[in-house]
């Protein structure tokens, strides 16, 4: 069982290794020069579209674009954003958080890619409806010898998509900031309570299909990003005096390296840290894993570039915004510094510290709210991988695997489980990054024929 164990742990860290950040950095630099950087260019414009202007309920899809983005977000705005800075920060120092961003700025360019091509080349299920993402771009985009590549992303997404991480991170902050200082013997059957409660929560929602969880998302998540934002801003404000050393200590640990405690990287620590930081960006925005598109793709437009524009926000929100709130609580209140803590566990510090008393409860509330919200959007992906492999009448299996998980994340602690599916969510972008390069210049076309399209308007 220790080897297998091993083994398992071993194949995660390798999924999310070198290779692919090469193919994850290195092709989102590519689209992002090939693009001449459009997505800076173009951020009023994408607003506009995000904010309805061009809405046309005639167009092919199912959900507006607020909703695909807030689907879409709902999935990345999670523990990666909360646990996965803190862990950032524990091993890496300020300095980690510099590579956050730029992982953030080349996602921006990835999304932009991966979402137009959703639009692009929507292809159809076994129902006739019309349906995006990563395997129906590469079918319909590269052709049926393709096949594959597009099989090979739907099976890494039946696993990947699993929210046994989400759940198992949830369930150890309820514990440790609700349930643990009341006196609560913890265990197997308070755990199995909140499993049985998000079952509960989830099954309302994602049973009522893909309609019921974008609505949903779309009043939670912007209510939600934006209580967090209040809750930093506050404890930024209670730490004013050593908030400009810290922001300036982000710029120069980048370089420095002094706060790095981890594994050098090309012979480097700041080779380590740039690695890390990368990596950590990369697992918050999901750029290029291929999750988004699922969700875009199902977007109400026939103009591919659109939609694209408004999917490119995701990073900015989520790494840029979200990612660097948690960053900035965690430096100015000195927790990193203070405490053994990791994980949501030193998030939850840096809370308590500056608001003694409500502050780990208003966060435990966000922390609730982009965990369950994850839950909607994950199981949506597994359906639609489901659907693609076995025809759309048997996608509904899914969802009764997808709940039995929860209970299994929130009563067992297994590593094993967590670091099988974080192996296989990294590989769903081995085929999303592929397709998207070979077809970047056809998106090159698609932009410029769009922009002169909006100038004859």
């Amino acid at each position: 069982m220790e080897q297998l164990n091993q083994l398992i742990s071993n194949f995660a860290s390798y999924a999310w290794g070198l290779p692919l950040l090469i193919l994850l950095i290195g092709g989102g630099l590519y689209l992002l020069i090939l693009s001449r950087f459009l997505p800076f260019r173009y951020l009023g414009h994408a607003l506009q579209v995000l904010r309805g202007k061009y809405d046309n309920p005639n167009d092919a899809g199912e959900i507006s674009h607020f909703q695909a983005l807030t689907t879409a977000l709902s999935s990345t705005i999670g523990m990666g954003n909360i646990a996965g800075v803190a862990v950032a920060i524990s091993i890496g120092g300020p300095g980690a958080v510099f590579w956050m961003w730029i992982s953030a700025i080349i996602g921006m360019s990835t999304k932009f890619f991966t979402s137009t091509l959703a639009i692009m080349y929507r292809g159809k299920d076994s129902e006739g409806k019309i349906q995006g993402g990563p395997m129906y771009f590469i079918v319909e985009g590269l052709g049926k010898k393709w096949k594959p590549l597009a099989v090979f992303f739907s099976l890494c997404g039946l696993v990947g998509a699993l929210p046994v991480f989400n759940v198992n991170q949830l369930t150890q902050a309820i514990n440790d900031i609700l349930l643990v200082p009341q006196g609560v013997e913890v265990g197997f059957n308070s755990n199995l309570i909140i499993g049985i409660v998000l079952v509960g929560i989830t099954s309302i929602v994602i049973l009522g299909g893909l309609n019921r969880i974008s609505k949903v998302a779309s009043k939670m998540v912007p209510s939600m990003v934006l209580l967090y934002f209040v809750l930093v801003l506050f404890i930024l404000i209670v730490n004013i005096e050593v908030v400009p050393k810290y922001f300036v200590m982000i710029f120069t640990d980048a370089f420095a390296a002094t706060n790095f405690k981890g594994d050098s990287f090309l012979g480097g620590i700041v080779g380590g840290l740039i690695l890390l930081g990368i990596r950590r960006g990369a697992f918050s925005n999901e750029a290029g894993i291929g999750t988004a598109p699922m969700a875009h793709g199902a977007a109400k437009t026939n103009e591919p570039v659109r939609e694209g524009l408004v999917a490119m926000l995701g990073p900015a929100i989520d790494t840029l915004i979200v990612c660097t709130l948690t960053a900035l609580a965690i430096l100015v209140t000195g927790v990193w510094q203070t405490t053994d803590a990791n994980g949501v566990s030193l998030t939850a510090s840096a809370f308590g510290n500056a608001m003694p008393g409500i502050g780990k409860y208003l966060l435990l509330i966000c922390i609730a709210v982009f965990s369950i919200s994850s839950l909607f959007s994950y199981s949506y992906y597994g359906t639609k991988c489901m659907s693609f492999l076995f025809g759309a009448d048997k996608k509904h299996y899914y969802n009764y695997l997808y709940i039995a998980s929860i209970i299994m994340g929130a009563t067992t602690s297994l590593a094993m489980m967590i670091n099988l599916i974080d192996g296989f969510f990294a590989l769903m972008a081995i085929p999303t990054m592929t397709a998207t390069i070979i077809m970047a210049p056809r998106v090159v076309k698609e932009i410029n024929s769009y922009f002169r399209r909006l100038k004859e308007q």
